[in-house]
């Protein structure tokens, strides 16, 4: 029976790894690459990094790619793990601030679903329990991360003058710190808000720059929470859009135009006049420039609210 496309291609690449062509941490090719070489469709070279992924053969990496997973790790002796923890725990060198750091780093190098305390305890070259001994677990590290890397850019000590400067200013902040680490906007809850001090710096500021314009403080805090909720919800493709890029090999701009064909044939059936007016535009869809407007267009609607008060 003749193999699939997919399934062939597939088991080219994996020879290549098997004959040490392709090492631990190398890149593979990209579904872009291997529609070039092997002559067939995105879908079909999508599929193939798909079953490499699923086999564990290959795994992907947000801002590198789809590369050769590690070595399996041998099987141990039974006691060696509990000898290598308790060598471990006396670690001098292993803090708490170390785990926060490694954790960070891993989170935005991998993803939020990559994140584990086995995954750290191998980027720090320690056993799992051993981290234990400085962090309660995974839930509780992670408040520490998102508390951590909202405070790398401390709001100034002296505000801009004008409640839509300063909700701008925090605005801004806030998605170049989603930008720097595409995890956070997933793992923040507006529903469930964590107890993350840096976070509550964020609020209190946005309070305190609409406090005495008329609103109550439920309002005020109304108004908080929409602004927040366009930062974060556009933050919120960052990195899907990070792991699509991996998985596809494709840019955003790539993909739409693997996707133009077809936009273009069911636009121009007539039922669609004004989607194929925009097909035929220039438009991008750029997520900098969707913040930009967004908290334009909310601010300009809370100006004309306090002033009809």
């Amino acid at each position: 029976m003749t193999q699939p496309p997919y399934r062939r291609i597939a088991a080219e690449i994996r020879a290549r790894i098997a004959d040490g062509e392709l090492r631990p941490g190398d890149p593979v090719p990209s579904a872009r690459d291997i529609t070039r070489k092997w002559g067939v469709a995105l879908a079909t070279a999508t599929k193939v990094l798909a079953t490499l992924n699923a086999e564990g053969v290959t795994r992907s990496l947000p801002g590198r790619g789809t590369v050769v997973a590690g070595p399996a790790v041998p099987a141990q002796p039974a006691g060696t793990a509990a000898r290598a923890a308790r060598r471990h725990e006396g670690d001098p060198d292993l803090t708490r601030e170390r785990i926060l750091t490694a954790a960070i780093r891993v989170a935005d190098a991998e993803g939020l679903a990559h994140l584990s305390m086995r995954r750290i305890a191998t980027e720090l070259g320690t056993a799992p329990m051993s981290l234990y001994r400085h962090v309660n677990g995974k839930d509780e590290l992670l408040v520490s991360m998102m508390d951590s890397v909202l405070g790398e850019d401390p709001l100034p000590a002296r505000p801009p003058r004008g409640w839509r400067a300063q909700l701008e200013l925090s605005s801004r902040m806030q998605w170049q710190g989603f930008r720097r680490h595409p995890w956070l906007a997933p793992a923040l809850s507006i529903t469930r808000p964590q107890l993350i001090p840096n976070g509550m710096r964020h609020t209190e500021w946005a309070l305190r720059a609409l406090d005495g314009l008329g609103l109550t403080i439920q309002q005020t805090m109304h108004v908080h929470i929409t602004l927040f909720s366009h930062v974060r919800g556009l933050a919120l493709n960052l990195e899907a859009e990070a792991q699509a890029e991996q998985d596809s090999g494709l840019t955003s701009d790539e993909w739409m135009q693997t996707q133009e064909h077809g936009f273009r044939v069911i636009a121009g059936t007539g039922d669609f006049p004004l989607l194929n007016r925009l097909v035929n535009s220039d438009m991008e869809l750029d997520l900098d420039q969707l913040f930009e407007f967004g908290l334009g267009r909310l601010l300009d609607g809370l100006e004309r609210h306090l002033a009809a008060r």
